[in-house]
């Protein structure tokens, strides 16, 4: 279950993003964008995360995932489409030769956060 790893480097980017010195917040929330050839189990990730996370400056902030659809364009054509089966060949001319566009990137687009006064006034 490599969602562990992911998880743990996840929460350490976000925690280093903080910028030094701001007290009094929480991370709230984290998008990320997520290839469907990165092979992550989203609903794994997150329980991951949610492990990880506690006691932290993320514990309790939902991960935000968009799932990135796998892109392609044949190198002999120039044709482009979205491969939604598992097969890599080029659909207008039958050639092998593609390169994926999309489909295998882990990025965090943004993270929120929440000042605690913030937290505070929402409840009270």
């Amino acid at each position: 279950m490599h969602e562990m790893g992911i998880a743990m480097e996840v929460l350490r980017i976000a925690e280093e993003s903080v910028p030094p010195g701001m007290t009094g917040i929480r991370i709230q929330r984290i998008n990320l964008k997520i290839g469907r050839l990165s092979a992550v189990v989203t609903e794994s990730l997150r329980f991951c995360f949610d492990v990880v996370a506690k006691d932290t400056l993320a514990d309790g902030a939902e991960l935000a995932i968009e799932e990135v659809t796998v892109n392609a364009c044949c190198q002999d054509c120039g044709h482009q489409w979205t491969v939604d089966q598992p097969v890599f060949v080029c659909p207008a001319c039958n050639s092998g030769h593609i390169e994926l566009l999309s489909g295998r990137e882990l990025n965090i687009e943004s993270i929120e956060i929440e000042e605690e006064d913030d937290a505070d006034a929402d409840q009270g």
